[in-house]
């Protein structure tokens, strides 16, 4: 009779899992960072074309527009913007024209923290007026339901349609707008309403003196 042999099934060693579990996260890495690489270009397009799409959006009687930056305390018009080597791109504004070439007014890009994350945003501004005559929202993380409302609740968005931003722009209780700089908070979404009011403002004063000094001499 065949003597009948107990085997006992080694356990792989730590070292081994250690490695097969790299091996397999290197690889998962590559796929991750080539799926990135392979459609940013993508994201990156349809980026532009919702900052276009909003960019004419703020600003009525917008046809065309030119992307300007600010070089030594001077706005300039440039065709394409470029990141210093190792640097993010230049904070940018845009001159907006009708279809005669006449400049209607700036839209003018924000962003500020909200209660989830950043709220970044853009908005019509007409220097002759001291006034916003529209706002879009870029990009927003708020609680769907609540902080999202800036972007869905008509009530909040119609505001910005004709605000102006002098003395400043302020948030104030629903059905206590009185004055032309007031914006009625939403009810439940008080902080992301806020953050709208502070983009807006904060957009205003970073350039308000670029761009006086813009219309002096490239406005006709």
């Amino acid at each position: 009779m065949d003597e009948i042999k107990n085997t006992t099934a080694k356990d792989p060693s730590s070292g081994r899992l250690i490695a097969t579990l790299g091996i397999f996260g290197f690889f998962s890495g590559l796929l991750l960072v080539g799926a990135y690489l392979f459609s940013l270009p993508m994201i990156e397009a349809n980026k532009a074309k919702a900052l276009e799409e909003a960019i004419y959006k703020v600003l009525p009687g917008c046809k065309s527009f030119e992307t300007l930056v600010l070089n030594n305390g001077q706005l300039e018009v440039v065709k394409e913007v470029k990141a210093a080597a190792g640097g993010k791109p230049p904070k940018t504004i845009y001159a907006g024209h009708d279809e005669t070439g006449k400049f209607v007014g700036f839209a003018i890009p924000s962003d500020e923290p909200g209660f989830q994350d950043i709220i970044a945003g853009i908005f019509g501004y007409l220097p002759d007026k001291k006034t916003i005559v529209g706002f879009e929202v870029l990009d927003s993380k708020e609680t769907p339901g609540l902080g999202d409302k800036i972007i869905k609740d008509q009530a909040f968005t119609v505001q910005f349609k004709s605000l102006s931003v002098e003395p400043q722009i302020i948030a104030v209780k629903k059905g206590e707008k009185k004055n032309p700089n007031e914006v009625e908070a939403i009810t439940g979404a008080t902080i992301s309403s806020k953050t709208v009011v502070r983009l807006l403002n904060k957009g205003v004063g970073e350039w308000k003196g670029a761009m006086e000094g813009y219309l002096k001499t490239q406005v006709n």
